[in-house]
């Protein structure tokens, strides 16, 4: 097996005394690991950072065997990991990818998706200009895994406008008229993500609650879980700016 792909780096782990394990997300082979002999080495640590794009090659005598992997450095993030909010949503978005896609598949949306988010955390002046993104990626991975929310019309009526809610149930959008009777048992549906746009700290919030209540029920349960840690750090830096 061989194959040389451009790819962003989501997850790295030491490997014995020097190596590391990398898994990397590819546009055409999906997420991939290998072994990076030296990986864990003072110059290879800054090449393996979540976030960064490399130019990958993997090398196996058989699709069954873990490559062999070096990397070149093609776009670096590391300066982003000096400001804690950038680096809280960086660590979230990648680790997210690492444990829920399977390895092997091709998500050619996820990683256009991915490698979007990551360039509008780098290029934006304030979260306020991503964090819409980084919430976008979340409905996509959650819409390619077989869990997609359907926000496009009302689960009662069928209505398309004025749609405010969400059913934890169906993951169905819910219009304002027909939810507002219900409103303790639904969960708010911003109107940026229907909408687009740039979106209050309030808003920004309600949809990494709405996310998030989804993820953590449909695919980051069991041994998966851990991951979530890196979302609550991101979650509570946001919290903090959104003032509560």
């Amino acid at each position: 097996m061989l194959i040389r792909a451009t790819a962003i780096v989501c997850a790295v782990r030491a490997h014995g005394e020097h190596g590391a394990i990398a898994r990397l997300l590819t546009p055409e082979h999906g997420l991939l690991p290998g072994y990076v002999r030296g990986g864990h080495s003072r110059a290879m640590r800054p090449v393996l950072l979540p976030g960064n794009v490399v130019s990958a090659e993997f090398r196996a005598r058989s699709e069954d065997q873990l490559a062999g992997l070096t990397a070149e450095l093609a776009h670096s993030r590391a300066g982003l990991f000096a400001e804690p909010l950038p680096a809280a949503a960086i660590d979230w978005v990648t680790a997210l990818t690492a444990v829920t896609l399977a390895e092997g598949l091709p998500y050619p949306r996820l990683y256009a998706a991915l490698d979007g988010v990551l360039a509008a955390i780098e290029a934006a002046p304030s979260a306020r200009g991503w964090a819409g993104a980084l919430v976008r990626y979340e409905l996509l991975l959650l819409s390619e895994l077989g869990f997609g929310l359907d926000l496009a019309s009302c689960a009662v009526s069928g209505v398309t406008d004025d749609l405010a809610w969400v059913s934890p149930k169906s993951g169905q959008a819910v219009s304002r008229e027909v939810g507002k009777p219900y409103a303790d048992r639904l969960l708010p549906l911003p109107r940026f993500l229907l909408a687009g746009g740039e979106a209050e700290w309030g808003n920004i919030r309600e949809a990494l609650r709405l996310t998030g209540f989804f993820l953590d029920r449909d695919l980051l349960a069991g041994p998966r879980a851990s991951v979530l840690d890196a979302r609550e750090r991101l979650t509570a830096r946001i919290a903090r700016l959104a003032g509560g």
